[in-house]
């Protein structure tokens, strides 16, 4: 059973005790009316009536709002939903129309109700039903988040107001004031139209797609996601509980369609944290126009459009001009010729789209997939104890760890390790330290390939030098 199918049964039946207790009421209320003439009491029971009818409307249109999306219905069917509760607030406002024109014929004609102990039995009961049905429907529509069971315990908050309307005016009749019953009624009318023309307000507002978000809050969240410039649409509609988002944002012209993807997935992330009921979040990306040029997306989009990979890359001022320094990734089994004319392709591109670019200077270097390593031997165990003990010289306050060696086919030794620095450092800081030490690994010891240092905030104080 899907979690559509399983609300829309528990909807039902909360709508289904409510029918079967407004069906009860309504022939108590109608019968002890009209027997003992009471106004009021047939107009409650009136509202009863129509209270039985939105009733079996309501469960038909939530059986239906409670179908998955389809081809034919996309965004669900929620607005079944929606309509049955302006189909609730339609009802009480006829409701107040018979009332109305039975209350100014009771003030024309005079007449006087005859009231008994049995209008004050069934009006007690109808209060005491009353305010049983608004406390599960209102519980039970909070809980399912269900529109069309709000909409009704708000009718029953206006049956609530009528009972005790109802009771009060059975006193006073009783007391000898007759025309009361009939300014009773009227101040019921009063009663059931304040309560329809709020339930077709919100009704209308989620029909006519009035926003559910606030764009500003919206734009807050999203703003603060890497990435985006700026947010330039920002479009919600729905239910507090089924809500629809549909997003602008301002990216860097060159964005890949793999960032885009990494940049959505963060921005969906974000706002499903700080909103509840967002049911589907489209986000469109549009090129930034007013911001600089970032040369380093520019060269990964352009070397990815030629099936190249680009890392390093470094504007550099040249004269008037600008050179760009990189290391561009071929296919390990491409030749040199063919791989010097791809990226001769490359060096083109980047000048022919970058008007401010002079000169291109690239490092063509191999691109591995999955390498297989061997295990470390001997060798390797003593050039990863060698290396170790090179790094600790040069930095010995820098907390070297997590050494790693692999050996590679082609008889060189892969290596990784990490080390500590001082947070507050600027990254570049910490990018010279670990050129210095792979620079010095290199020197001494020509067995080693690959070198990778991580560099990483100290996790305790430094150690502090003697």
């Amino acid at each position: 059973m899907t979690a559509h199918t399983q609300r829309s049964r528990e909807v039902n039946r909360v709508y289904l005790i409510s029918l079967l207790t407004n069906i009860v009421m309504l022939a108590l209320k109608l019968g002890v009316g009209f027997l003992t003439g009471s106004l009021v009491m047939i107009a409650d029971g009136m509202d009863s009536s129509l209270d039985a009818i939105a009733n079996t409307i309501a469960m038909v249109v939530t059986r239906l709002a409670g179908h998955p999306p389809d081809e034919e219905h996309p965004y669900g069917h929620r607005r079944y939903e929606t309509l049955a509760a302006m189909l609730v607030g339609g009802f009480l406002l006829l409701t107040a129309s018979e009332i109305v024109k039975s209350s100014i014929e009771r003030l024309v004609s005079g007449d006087v109700p005859e009231i008994g102990l049995a209008n004050f039995a069934v009006m007690s009961l109808a209060l005491v039903v009353n305010l049983a049905l608004f406390r599960m429907q209102r519980r039970a529509g909070q809980r399912l988040h269900s529109e069309v069971l709000i909409a009704s315990s708000e009718d029953k908050r206006s049956d609530i107001m009528v009972s005790i309307t109802v009771l009060l005016s059975l006193v006073t009749v009783t007391l000898g004031l007759g025309w009361v019953d009939a300014v009773a009624a009227l101040v019921v009318v009063g009663l059931i139209a304040r309560n329809a023309l709020h339930i077709i307000g919100r009704s209308a507002a989620i029909l006519v797609d009035h926003a559910v978000l606030d764009p500003q809050d919206v734009r807050q969240v999203v703003a603060d996601v890497p990435g985006v410039y700026d947010v330039t649409r920002v479009r919600s509609r729905g239910t507090e509980d089924d809500v629809y988002l549909d997003l602008a944002v301002n990216v860097a012209p060159p964005t890949t369609i793999d960032d885009s993807a990494a940049i959505a997935e963060e921005i969906r992330a974000r706002l499903r944290t700080r909103f509840e009921g967002l049911s589907d979040i489209d986000v469109d990306f549009v090129p930034a126009t007013d911001q600089p040029p970032d040369y380093a997306r520019l060269a990964h989009a352009e070397a990815a459009a030629l099936g190249l990979g680009a890392h390093e890359v470094v504007a550099a001022e040249m004269g008037a001009g600008l050179m760009l320094d990189m290391h561009v990734e071929v296919p390990a089994d491409m030749t040199l010729d063919e791989a010097h004319t791809l990226v001769s392709r490359l060096e083109k591109r980047l000048i022919n789209s970058l008007p401010a670019v002079d000169y291109v200077v690239t490092h063509i270097e191999p691109a591995y997939g999955i390498k297989p390593c061997g295990d470390r031997d001997e060798r390797g165990h003593h050039l990863a104890q060698q290396a170790l003990w090179i790094a600790m010289q040069a930095f010995p306050d820098n907390q070297w760890h997590d050494l790693n060696v692999r050996a590679e086919p082609d008889g060189t030794y892969s290596l990784s390790l990490h080390c500590r620095i001082d947070g507050s450092r600027p990254v570049e800081e910490a990018h010279r330290l670990a050129e210095a030490v792979e620079t010095r690994l290199r020197s001494e010891l020509p067995g080693l390939g690959r070198i990778t240092i991580r560099t990483e905030p100290f996790k305790t104080p430094a150690p502090v030098p003697a």
